[in-house]
């Protein structure tokens, strides 16, 4: 999973102070229109008893329960390094990015059980007006709320907010199945629309959460950033025209806060304080390219003989 790839800065482990007020504003849109929704959509299932309609009410409640929960973790991570968290705090992200997907995993699951028993009790929708209406104002809200959170992650590369904008990018695809599903059952007598549109919709959220749940594990358990970017890496080390080579390229994420390390490879006849002035410079090239990534190099003497498979050179 990548790190930050935004425009964000990140200063000794800090967001700075635009992207992080873009991401605390993002996580109370996602909570607002979460309860909104909560609201509209329980009283339109009592009214109607659409099964359909209650699956995205039980998503929409886990919504509520997994945007809070992305708040909690947002203003966690954009807190700076202490003496007990030398690193920050940018894990909180994919820690709550992670439970988001058991809350999506959670949702599908139940709505599995309801549509299943429908199945075998089928029943036609009453009032599906109401669901029409409920359905639409759910669309409308959901979509611009992912429009929203889009831009911020483009500004930040917010791995919960990313996660969170998934999840409702998914609401939009139940909202319009489950218009499909009462038209077909009002219009045309589907009485079996309803369930099996919800069981469609159940394999959806269970797909979305699995999507969700790698990219946190792999945040986690600090995965590479991906090949473009490394590659990325050593071409930008390797346009230093003193570089001979580099090794033990070690790179990770934690939240929006990116961490690179490699062994530069130079020539024995330079001085040490030029040494480490080229090493000062090309850590300060990544740091910029990579939205303030956290860069540690370690001057190395060039060794031809050095195993291919440590090692990248251009000759």
């Amino acid at each position: 999973m990548g790190g930050a790839t935004g425009t964000q800065k990140v200063v000794n482990g800090a967001v700075d102070g635009e992207a992080g007020r873009l991401m605390r504003r993002a996580t109370y849109a996602s909570v607002t229109v979460a309860l909104l929704l909560v609201a509209v959509k329980l009283g339109a299932w009592m009214v109607t008893d659409s099964v359909s309609l209650l699956s995205t009410l039980v998503d929409s409640l886990l919504d509520a329960a997994a945007s809070i929960i992305m708040l909690v973790a947002v203003r966690e991570s954009l807190m700076p390094p202490d003496s007990e968290h030398r690193f920050g705090h940018g894990k909180a992200e994919p820690l709550a990015a992670l439970g988001q997907s058991a809350f999506i995993t959670g949702s599908a699951l139940f709505l599995v059980f309801e549509a299943t028993q429908r199945l075998f009790d089928p029943k036609a929708v009453p009032d599906p007006e109401i669901g029409f209406a409920v359905m639409g104002v759910s669309i409308v809200a959901t979509f611009l709320l992912t429009r929203y959170q889009a831009y911020v992650v483009r500004r930040s590369g917010s791995l919960a907010i990313s996660a969170d904008s998934l999840h409702y990018l998914s609401d939009l695809l139940v909202n319009a199945a489950v218009v499909v599903a009462l038209l077909l059952s009002e219009y045309l007598g589907w009485i079996y629309a309803d369930p099996i549109f919800a069981l469609g919709i159940a394999a959806y959220i269970m797909k979305t959460a699995w999507s969700i749940g790698r990219g946190a594990f792999d945040m986690l358990m600090d995965r590479e950033l991906p090949d473009a970017e490394r590659q990325r890496i050593k071409d930008m080390v390797m346009e230093e025209p003193k570089a001979r080579g580099l090794h033990d390229l070690r790179t990770r994420a934690s939240g929006p806060q990116v961490f690179i390390q490699l062994h530069l490879e130079l020539d024995g006849d330079l001085s040490f304080a030029e040494a480490h002035a080229i090493a000062d410079r090309l850590e300060m090239r990544l740091a910029q390219s990579f939205n303030g990534a956290e860069v540690l190099i370690h001057e190395d003497l060039y060794d031809p003989a050095r195993p291919p498979k440590r090692r990248y050179r251009t000759t």
